[in-house]
């Protein structure tokens, strides 16, 4: 598809421009704006083996590294406490955040102390679905995201997942158990593997159907340049082409959304959709506990906390336009400043116990930046607030985003464009995943920048 190339090549030249990390000296994040609300990410960096194709920052698990870390992850809780932040929901990120379960406990009852928190996310893997955590979390963490990225026996080989999480249909009974512990259950899928057929993609949507997981979240494979290599040896080159079919079979079989047709068309909803769009790419089971998610920075600033709960979100963005990150990796989004803490666990604990923060680098958004950021965050979350648009940025987005708005207008993009809202046609939907894609590898281009700043053993155990 022509546009879905433009808009692949626009957002890479974009995203290098803007998502570049420069040094900072900074040793404190700033104080919280009155009145706005905010999340708190916290990153678990460790993991019992790497997967070839994340680029998040994640270490080999070992006892005597995490233990330190998360003792000084708490006290870099209690600095934000100091700085004024107050946080309702919590999202832990990892890395496997349930690595070392004692730890991570005490991390979220220290949370629940010293903040206002009404829900916790978590993410998790499938060998840790086990009665054993499964009863240390219900209570503790209302949403539950694990990392299955496929059922399909032979891509989990090929991605080592199989030995460390079992097969497919062991994973699938495990979400089965799982689910009743927790508000919401999300399963994480991957696809467009290069080995995954279309017989295998339907097949992993089935096993999601079937494994009454209440959420389910499928983003395409994408990587940075410091994982191209790995994920080339192990799971090969991937073929974007193939890409919005893939991605129209998951919201057919999901939504029973037909191809081509018009969402708004009598008949665009099929008779076995039994999922709706909680974002691009999240989709929520009708009927199950929690409501439509919208995605983080996706909330318009000042919106009410609603008393139901909600469905998870992608990665650590939940509900909210601006949150801190604490911990080794994190990234911080505040007002025009996008902060991340040093790679480096070593320097991370070194940091905490001298009594300051540890980011190492920041990126400063324009106001046109902003405003880029929250028209692709909010049509990712399915709808842009067009009146919060013009009270926070003082212009409207026609104005404010000439280009873009002519860009997504002429490629069919808006089922609704007026006064108050836009809202997108399916095609539209999909351009946003494009957009969000490369967003996401852009991310992951700046991890890259912070990751390449390790040393000595750190960078041997990535690296090596």
């Amino acid at each position: 598809m022509l546009s879905e190339r433009m808009l692949t090549t626009v957002m890479r030249e974009c995203t290098k421009s803007y998502l570049k990390l420069s040094p900072t000296d900074d040793t404190m994040m700033p104080a919280p704006v009155p009145g706005q609300r905010y999340m708190l990410y916290m990153h678990v960096p460790f993991c019992e083996r790497l997967c070839p194709y994340c680029s998040f920052n994640r270490f080999p698990f070992a006892e005597d590294r995490a233990r330190p870390y998360f003792a000084n992850m708490r006290k870099e809780m209690l600095m934000l406490k100091d700085l004024g932040y107050d946080f309702d929901s919590v999202y832990i990120g990892g890395g496997t955040p349930t690595i070392l379960l004692d730890e991570l406990c005490d991390t979220i009852d220290l949370a629940r102390e010293t903040f206002s928190v009404k829900e916790v996310s978590s993410e998790t893997n499938p060998n840790h679905l086990i009665p054993s955590y499964l009863d240390k979390l219900q209570g503790r963490v209302q949403r539950l995201s694990v990392g299955v990225q496929s059922f399909d026996d032979g891509l989990l080989k090929q991605m080592d997942r199989y030995d460390k999480y079992g097969c497919g249909q062991e994973i699938m009974e495990r979400i089965q158990d799982a689910s009743p512990y927790f508000t919401s259950m999300n399963a994480d899928m991957i696809f467009n593997f290069p080995a995954q057929t279309e017989d295998i993609l339907v097949s992993d949507i089935e096993r999601v159907i079937e494994s009454g997981a209440s959420q389910t979240t499928f983003y395409p494979l994408m990587a940075s340049p410091s994982v191209a290599k790995s994920l080339a040896r192990t799971v090969g080159k991937v073929d974007s082409a193939r890409e919005q079919r893939f991605y129209e079979i998951i919201c057919e079989l999901l939504t029973g959304e037909v191809p081509g047709v018009d969402t708004g068309a009598p008949g665009a909803q099929g008779e076995r959709g039994l999922f709706d769009f909680g974002s691009a790419w999240t989709f929520n089971r009708r009927g199950a506990a929690g409501r439509v998610g919208e995605g983080s920075m996706l909330m318009e600033p000042g919106a009410p906390v609603a008393d139901e709960p909600r469905a998870m979100i992608d990665e650590y963005v939940v509900d909210y336009e601006e949150y801190p990150a604490i911990g080794s990796g994190g990234i911080t989004y505040l007002g025009s400043n996008l902060y991340v803490n040093t790679f480096s666990v070593v320097d991370y604990n070194r940091a905490i116990e001298e009594g300051r923060m540890s980011m190492m680098g920041k990126a400063t958004f324009s106001l046109r930046d902003r405003m880029r950021y929250r028209f692709l965050m909010q049509l990712f979350g399915l709808r842009l607030d067009k009146r919060q648009f013009r009270e926070d940025f003082g212009v409207s987005v026609e104005r404010g985003l000439p280009a873009e708005m002519a860009f997504m207008a002429a490629a069919g993009a808006f089922a609704t464009n007026d006064a108050d809202e836009i809202t997108l046609t399916a095609k539209g939907r999909y351009l946003t995943v494009v957009m969000m894609r490369q967003f996401f590898i852009g991310v992951n281009n700046l991890r890259d920048q912070a990751r390449a700043a390790l040393t000595g053993e750190e960078r041997e155990l990535i690296f090596g």
